[in-house]
């Protein structure tokens, strides 16, 4: 199969669960700067799960640059991604409505390694698809950048019984570590 509707199937979905997202914030009472005081852990929330999101849109574009064909196994990882992408919208809104507190903060961390893991499975199936002298195989690699992540988001989620700030902040960490761009398939592809 062609890739193409994966594609834009994947950016479509996306564009939704930000679009849920933004539709989730709700204009505070009043007129005045201190009316958005309140809003504060819901706008941070918000900026750190659009970034994530974005981080997603973007490393899903790229991957599918080097890839040639898709299966039935490739939709199914793709789709299982996308399930818990969807969910990034319902528990941005918990976390920053309840202040960053305990369980909101863990299970945004459990949604973040169920994304991770779904997009490392998604990977393994592109790869199992392709051969194994295809650029897509060269342009992964090993993966460190994602195994680092999954381990970074375990971490967090067992800090979060000790200090939730913690486990954010790891959070915020792994998305710096992703915003910088990931040029092993743009470099691959253009060997």
């Amino acid at each position: 199969m062609k890739k193409g509707r994966v594609e834009a199937f994947s950016d479509g979905v996306i564009a939704i669960i930000i679009t849920i997202m933004v539709l989730e914030m709700k204009v505070p009472p009043g007129d005045n700067l201190y009316a958005l005081l309140p809003m504060v852990p819901v706008f941070l929330s918000y900026i750190l799960s659009f970034i994530y999101l974005g981080i997603y849109w973007n490393n899903h574009h790229h991957l599918f640059q080097a890839v040639e064909q898709v299966e039935g196994l490739v939709l199914w990882a793709n789709l299982h991604l996308l399930f818990w992408l969807s969910l990034i919208p319902f528990v941005t809104a918990w976390m920053g409505e309840n202040h960053f507190s305990l369980w909101p903060v863990a299970v945004y961390g459990v949604v973040l390694l169920m994304a991770g893991f779904a997009y490392f499975l998604l990977t393994r199936a592109l790869l199992r698809n392709h051969g194994k002298d295809s650029s897509l195989v060269v342009a992964i690699g090993n993966d460190r950048k994602g195994k680092i992540s999954l381990a970074i988001y375990v971490l967090a989620i067992s800090l979060c019984f000790i200090n939730q700030w913690l486990a954010f902040g790891l959070y915020i960490i792994t998305a710096v570590i992703w915003v910088v761009p990931d040029r092993r398939i743009e470099n691959t592809l253009n060997r």
